[in-house]
């Protein structure tokens, strides 16, 4: 894994949360572990990796994902089985 990507899953499984993850991040690290990004409508978008999948909204009109957000990517990541 790049070290790039790897700050990124260092940021998601950080306690506490932080706010300061950039969502295209999250969508370049979940590419990079061989997921998928479908595109729904508007600012849906459907991640799957490894037969787990998270549905949810990109943020707008910001880039960096909410708190909550984190937390679902970091959820939907364990679930995946990635692992820091």
């Amino acid at each position: 894994m790049k070290n790039r990507h790897r700050k990124i899953l260092e940021a998601i499984y950080r306690t506490p949360t932080s706010a300061a993850v950039v969502f295209a991040d999250i969508e370049a690290l979940v590419v990079h572990l061989g997921g998928q990004i479908l595109e729904r409508q508007g600012s849906r978008v459907k991640l799957v990796l490894r037969e787990t999948q998270w549905r949810c909204h990109r943020p707008h009109p910001g880039k960096e994902a909410k708190k909550y957000q984190v937390e679902e990517a970091r959820e939907f990541l364990q679930r995946a089985g990635v692992e820091l």
